[in-house]
């Protein structure tokens, strides 16, 4: 017999309908513990560095917007660009050279990766700067014969900045070829199959098709890499490429304040990747939306709440089944399958 007192497909044994209930987080006190030790630690540092007198907080403000510093910013902002547009357009050239099937064409990529991706960034910068001492002159003829169509002193075209753009941008296109061949990979083969049968040819089913879809793997990563190529640029300063360290250094030469001056680099760099990490945040969200397991949470939400109390709220699970309870679900499942 069938209780008529009670919802269809609900028996006594399922017992009586679970109320709302409350979830309350648990109280981590270790977290707060920690929290505090931090906070007390940082204002232990910032006071110790404000009450340093070495530091010369006086120079560092004269030589914070002197128009030295701004020529320098110019070229390191310069060079930060040219860099990762020729590594990245170079990178996806070498990509896709490596997925080649001609042995060829992937053996120069793979060789290229090697020796650019084995070696220093710091002897590569070194190496293209004092060129000259290899080769005298750079030309442009026929091999193994004595026509030279274009002839140049290699000090007159291998200037400090293009040595850096070519050291800078070199090294990045062998990173970066790994990160796009990686995106590349990450696309289904069935989507150039796709693009196949329907007659298009692999160069256009690559920009058309295989790129577009790579692009969700290849963006974040590649911010990452925009953001070092900034800090890399500083290595330039071996070569006195007059970017922002060579000008420094020019400076902390002559009034011997280093550390300073160095204070003066460190802000200036410190506010450049602050500002590219704005972009890169939002491009890493924009590309991989779907495939995170949770949303954003953002740094005092996890301090206060924690990752589960702000994903499930104040009802937490219980809540969110209802006034019917597991028993209603079950009850209801069973009906539907005829039970």
């Amino acid at each position: 017999m069938i209780d008529t007192d009670l919802p269809p497909g609900v028996s006594k044994a399922d017992g009586p309908p679970a109320p709302d209930l409350t979830v309350v987080p648990v109280r981590n006190y270790g977290r707060w513990i920690a929290t505090v030790a931090s906070l007390l630690a940082l204002a232990g540092l910032i006071g110790s560095l404000a009450k340093n007198d070495n530091l010369r907080w006086d120079i560092v403000g004269d030589y914070l917007f002197a128009d030295l510093i701004f020529d320098g910013l110019s070229t390191t902002l310069w060079l930060t660009a040219a860099a990762m547009a020729l590594g990245l357009g170079l990178g996806t050239l070498i990509a896709v050279m490596r997925l080649s099937a001609s042995p060829v064409l992937y053996g120069i990529a793979t060789a290229f990766v090697w020796v650019f991706r084995g070696t220093p960034l710091l002897v590569q910068i070194i190496f293209w700067g004092y060129a000259a001492a290899l080769y005298q002159y750079v030309k442009i003829g026929v091999p193994f014969t004595d026509i030279t169509f274009l002839q140049a002193e290699t000090n007159s075209l291998l200037t400090p900045a293009v040595a850096a753009l070519l050291a800078l941008g070199l090294n990045e296109a062998a990173y970066a070829s790994e990160i796009v061949r990686a995106g590349i990979q990450s696309v289904d083969v069935g989507q150039t199959e796709a693009a196949h049968s329907l007659g298009m040819r692999p160069a256009l089913t690559m920009r058309r098709i295989i790129l577009p879809q790579a692009m969700r793997v290849i963006i974040p990563p590649m911010g990452n890499e925009t953001i070092n190529m900034l800090k890399m640029t500083a290595l330039v300063s071996v070569i006195a490429a007059h970017d922002l360290m060579s000008n420094i250094q020019d400076v902390y030469a002559q009034n011997y304040q280093v550390i300073p001056m160095l204070v003066v680099a460190s802000i200036w760099y410190l506010a450049l990747v602050t500002l590219l990490s704005i972009p890169q945040a939002w491009l890493e969200r924009r590309y991989g939306r779907g495939s995170a397991r949770a949303g954003h949470v953002s740094p005092l939400r996890r301090l206060f709440g924690g990752v589960a109390g702000t994903a499930f709220g104040r009802k937490g699970v219980a809540g969110t089944l209802g006034r019917k309870g597991v028993a209603g679900t079950v009850g209801k499942t069973d009906k539907e399958n005829g039970r």
